[in-house]
């Protein structure tokens, strides 16, 4: 019996997340996005209420912050993924992002605010690189790797779109303190799924050095 290409996309996803490891890293993954993108929506309303006329300034110069994390520290992680203990690294970067996210709420002077932003998005920088460098030897079949790379993605633009979206319904029952609360215990939740999966550890390969590897990747930019 002949099965249509809809039938055997949904054989190959099934297989794809049939697979525990990547099940658990993709949930962390998703988690992490949206603790991510629903602390950005809350840190907003903070600036609002510790900086007032000048909450736009704050979160421009947040945002800013982001953006340069990401720039700077994504090729370094990307150069030293093959290098570390890459579960160890993973978990340890979502608890730098919990305990972050968790002190936001007792800042008090504006030089704080940036300082744990730089400290949460250079995690989340360093996190995306690593999680993707994991993804070959978790999903070795060909075409399974290229859809989890695709689901990957779909994570990243999904959340784009319904953080915002979350953290306004979320916000209807409770203040951005408790969202920062929220986000926190989403981190911690994403670091125990982590910790579940069974990551190897590579070879590195010595011949390529980390400044090269960093470079290259900064060029590619």
């Amino acid at each position: 019996m002949r099965t249509g290409p809809n039938a055997r996309m949904r054989k190959a996803i099934m297989n794809l997340f049939a697979i525990r490891d990547y099940r658990h890293l993709l949930g962390a993954q998703i988690i992490a996005l949206f603790g991510t993108g629903l602390t950005t929506v809350a840190i907003g309303l903070f600036a609002y209420e510790l900086a007032g006329p000048q909450a736009g300034v704050v979160l421009s110069t947040a945002l800013a912050i982001k953006m340069v994390m990401y720039v700077i520290i994504a090729p370094i992680a990307a150069a030293y993924a093959g290098r570390l203990p890459r579960r160890t690294f993973l978990v340890l970067l979502d608890i730098v992002r919990a305990v972050v996210v968790l002190a936001l709420p007792f800042v008090t002077e504006i030089w704080q605010i940036y300082l744990l932003i730089g400290l949460l998005q250079s995690a989340s920088a360093a996190f995306t690189p690593t999680f993707q460098a994991v993804i070959p030897d978790i999903v070795t079949n060909k075409d399974d790797y290229t859809r989890a790379l695709s689901a990957s993605q779909v994570a990243y633009t999904t959340e784009s779109l319904l953080s915002p979206v979350l953290a306004a319904v979320a916000l209807t029952f409770m203040t951005f303190n408790w969202l920062f609360v929220g986000t926190s215990i989403g981190f911690v939740i994403s670091a125990l799924l982590v910790l579940s999966t069974r990551i190897p550890n590579t070879q590195p390969d010595l011949t390529i050095s980390v400044w090269e590897r960093a470079s290259g990747a900064l060029r590619g930019l």
